[in-house]
């Protein structure tokens, strides 16, 4: 199994319980996640040296963020402490034709005003099979941007994979300041993930098929992966295909393109979802195990996906899935029958 880095910010997550209304809530459950920490616990529940980077300030609140990854055998040596707070989101979770809403309170957050100092990228890249970083962290501040460029030019002095999920967020900045950021730190990227949104918001491409319709035909995609590949040197382009019918139910796929040869994965329908929030990042733990572990990108796609479906049956940001339950339900046992 290999060390994987990932570099990004972990929030206090308040939900509403249930499916209540944000207006009809007296009390929030508490748990912690965020895109990078989600993919790191995925990676050591895997059993990858999972470590991952970011500030925590260092009251009991940000100890809290830290526990939460080391209960699942997150790797917490390169996590710098200070700063004044921890970024917080609220999820209100939807149901049926009412869709789930996010709200941020995450401005000056400990990472967001990290400085390059607090972190020795060199020393951490040593010795790494992979990084990971999604476009979440550079739109949190222009110092996040810094620290993410800083990240990824001391992986490739170091030989190591880099794999980014391209994760554009409206609610943390605009498409035209997205790309100005996300275009020049291409070329650091082998593996690129992201959904048909995230390529025309974050890199300008955009896919031949009618997804608000929910038409995800993998025709479509064929197009703008091909040219993403040739315009920036990726290795891997791969992107999910979701069909949302409604806030609980979903299809799921993905596709995969290594440069020579396209791959569709099986499709699930996921019905109903528990809880959707982190199923990208579930789905990016997956593809970098299985990029590094199986022989040939089918196989680590059909890993990737599974891994996915089986996050929208779990509360909470985290994918507390093992090998075992993923690969079963690749290899075609999605019967949800107990195991005695």
């Amino acid at each position: 199994m290999g060390k994987i880095v990932t570099l990004g910010e972990i929030m206090l997550r308040l939900s509403t319980p249930g499916n209540t209304r944000f207006v009809q809530s007296d009390n929030f459950d508490v748990v912690y996640g965020g895109g990078e920490a989600n993919v790191a616990v995925s990676c050591a529940n895997y059993g990858h040296d999972a470590y991952f980077v970011t500030k925590l300030p260092k009251h009991e609140i940000g100890q809290c963020a830290l526990n939460a990854l080391r209960k699942y055998g997150v790797k917490t040596d390169y996590i710098a402490r200070g700063g004044d707070r921890l970024g917080i989101y609220y999820l209100e979770t939807g149901a049926s034709m009412r869709p789930s809403k996010v709200i941020y309170d995450r401005a000056h957050s400990a990472i967001a005003e990290a400085e390059p100092s607090d972190f020795d990228f060199d020393a951490i890249m040593e010795g790494a099979d992979w990084f990971h970083w999604s476009g979440i962290t550079p739109a949190i501040s222009d110092k996040a941007a810094e620290l993410t460029k800083l990240a990824c030019e001391a992986a490739k002095r170091h030989g190591v994979t880099v794999s980014v999920d391209l994760n554009f967020r409206k609610k943390l900045w605009t498409k035209e300041k997205a790309q100005s950021i996300m275009r020049p730190l291409m070329q650091y990227v082998d593996v690129c993930i992201g959904n048909e949104e995230d390529a025309e918001l974050c890199l300008g491409f955009k896919p031949d098929a009618d997804v608000e319709g929910g038409k995800t035909d993998a025709e479509g995609y064929k197009g703008i992966f091909t040219a993403m590949a040739k315009e920036f040197g990726f290795k891997y382009v791969i992107s999910t295909l979701r069909e949302s019918f409604s806030a609980t139910h979903n299809g799921w796929k993905a596709m995969i393109y290594n440069g020579e040869e396209f791959y569709t994965s099986k499709r699930y329908d996921i019905n109903p979802i528990i809880d959707r929030v982190g199923g990208g990042d579930s789905f990016s733990g997956g593809i970098i195990h299985g990029l590094l572990t199986k022989p040939n990108q089918g196989e680590a796609l059909e890993f990737a996906v599974a891994a996915s479906a089986l996050k929208h049956t779990i509360n909470g940001d985290f994918n507390l899935v093992s090998v075992e339950e993923v690969e079963a339900l690749a290899g075609g046992d999605a019967s949800g029958r107990v195991q005695r």
